[in-house]
């Protein structure tokens, strides 16, 4: 048997002479792998990865102002290319001419026939129109006369009067503004009101 050696106190046990040979061998094996190599250069090109990364999201942040310049000015550039409209100026419409509208509608729902109108402006001092309609029958008369002084009234327009409602044949309502003859055929052939107007009107 081996003689054992003993170690005192104070002393430290030397290191066997393989051990560091074989650590050296490991450090020089790992420096001479390709495998190590290949792990070490990782960490810099994932850098570099990272800085691209970086760059390719900072890109956008750069150009987003510029697309949204773009978009106004073009909206901008569209809204001064369309043409301006110009507002349409209100219709206005006399009392005389919505009168006369209040009173073709009564003497049409009413079936009145031979409708005329007449502008005296200039020739009477009493009216600015006359309007002269037929009925079949003194009823019928009655009827359209009562029919236009409702939708006058209902119109906000005021009846100043009318006469010969007992008889039928002949109903004279005073508009004011329009004065308005219903008549039989035979009593407006009779009178012939449009002919005497023409007369007064050849006459100036």
């Amino acid at each position: 048997m081996s003689p054992k050696k003993t170690v005192t106190a104070g002393q430290s046990a030397k290191p066997s002479a393989a051990t560091p040979k074989k650590r050296s061998v490991g450090v020089k094996a790992a420096k001479a792998s390709p495998v190590a190599a290949k792990k070490a250069a990782k960490p810099k090109a994932s850098a570099k990865v990272s800085k691209a990364a970086t760059g390719k999201a900072t890109a956008p942040k750069s150009i987003a102002p510029k697309v949204a310049r773009a978009k106004t000015a073009s909206r901008s550039s569209a809204a001064a290319s369309k043409p301006v409209r110009k507002k349409k100026s209100p219709i206005v419409i006399s009392p005389l001419e919505r009168l006369l509208a209040v009173v073709r509608v009564a003497l049409h729902d009413m079936k009145a026939l031979s409708l005329i109108e007449l502008d005296v402006r200039g020739q009477s001092d009493v009216t600015d129109s006359v309007v002269i309609a037929s009925g079949t029958s003194d009823r019928h008369v009655k009827s359209i006369a009562e029919r236009v002084r409702m939708k006058a009234r209902e119109a906000g327009f005021k009846v100043l009067g009318a006469e010969g409602e007992r008889e039928g044949e002949w109903v004279l309502i005073d508009l004011g503004d329009v004065i308005v003859h219903v008549m039989l055929p035979r009593v407006r052939e009779m009178y012939a009101l449009e002919r005497l107007w023409s007369v007064r009107s050849e006459d100036r």
